[in-house]
């Protein structure tokens, strides 16, 4: 018996420890696969999609506030990663710390729900979690990186909106995937498997010709964000989203497709645009779907409910043991002879 509670003190130590490690090496793969697509942007090197914000979120949504010391643990190994740390370090792991948990506190004041099942959740999504905090963390890191001389002070606005930018992608395209992996519960049934196998196909062929040919045809990636979304609700639209939105990073990087002959600071604005875009549709598009789901099926219950009250009803107006109306008048003759 004394050596499980000893166990049992030595766990409870032990799952946070165990927790801000996992989040911290999440928060770092996430950091390395955002630096192999770079832009450039007056001098200023950016990733467009900077997924260790959208990691950070989903930590703090799905375990809690008490996560963050993963977050800034993970960004110290990052910033280690790229060359030894200078005077803006600190300023930099306040930056990449404060703006998740800003997000995470917003989110949690106007009662978010990791299911994203309502329109009013993907709206606080983007506006708050991705527009709105991570102000927070692009203005701490470029201030932080122009006093330290890092970035050229007359090129300040500029590389913040890029820094912004890429920051609020990380929040708007991965959060949502990871949330949505957290919550699924079971595969799509078999008669399903068909037509996510189609669309899969579908994804694999027009998605590249969208952004890597010289037919400049980025729109031909909403016929299918709008097919996954009615079909799929939120698991297909932010998948789709997700790798529409890569595959547009890629192309930006290499300067190939729609992105051809473009100025670097064109070509920031042209795949954030198109990015921020097809994030919004598909959150926005798949919570309105979910919701109206979740209304439909809300009625349908309601409905069966009323069913079984009035079938109860009815049983109790007619009880076994009363004779019907016919049977009692011949019994009234009988006593009057």
């Amino acid at each position: 018996m004394a050596g499980v509670v000893g166990n049992q003190e030595l766990r409870r130590p032990a799952v946070p420890v165990l927790r801000t490690l996992a989040v911290a090496v999440c928060y770092f793969a996430g950091g390395r696969l955002g630096l192999l697509c770079r832009l450039t942007v007056e001098g200023a090197v950016f990733t467009p999609i900077y997924p260790p914000t959208g990691v950070a979120l989903a930590c703090l949504l799905v375990f809690g506030l008490g996560c963050w010391p993963g977050i800034t643990l993970g960004a110290l190994f990052l910033v280690l990663s790229i060359g030894p740390p200078g005077p803006d370090l600190l300023g930099i792991l306040v930056g990449n710390t404060a703006g998740p948990v800003c997000a995470f506190v917003l989110l949690r004041r106007v009662g978010f729900r990791t299911d994203l099942g309502r329109l009013r959740d993907g709206l606080a999504l983007v506006f708050l979690g991705a527009l709105g905090a991570m102000l927070v963390s692009s203005t701490v890191d470029v201030i932080t990186l122009t006093l330290a001389g890092k970035l050229d002070a007359t090129h300040f606005w500029p590389i913040w909106l890029a820094w912004w930018v890429g920051d609020a992608m990380g929040v708007l395209i991965v959060t949502p995937v990871l949330l949505m992996l957290f919550e699924a519960r079971r595969p799509p049934s078999p008669a399903r498997w068909k037509e996510c196998l189609a669309l899969v196909v579908v994804a694999a062929v027009l998605v590249p010709l969208a952004t890597l040919s010289s037919l400049n045809a980025l729109f031909l990636g909403y016929p299918l964000l709008i097919w996954a979304a009615l079909r799929f609700r939120l698991a297909g639209s932010v998948l789709c989203a997700l790798f529409t939105s890569v595959m547009a990073a890629v192309a930006a990087t290499e300067g190939v497709g729609a992105f051809a002959h473009l100025s670097h600071v064109e070509v920031m604005l042209k795949l954030q645009l198109f990015n921020g875009s097809l994030a919004l549709t598909a959150l926005l598009l798949s919570a309105v779907i979910t919701e109206q789901h979740n209304t439909r099926r809300s009625v349908a219950e309601a409905c069966t409910e009323l069913a079984e009250a009035l079938e109860h009803l009815s049983a109790h107006d007619s009880p076994a043991g009363r004779a019907p109306p016919e049977a009692a008048q011949p019994r009234r003759g009988r006593d009057a002879r």
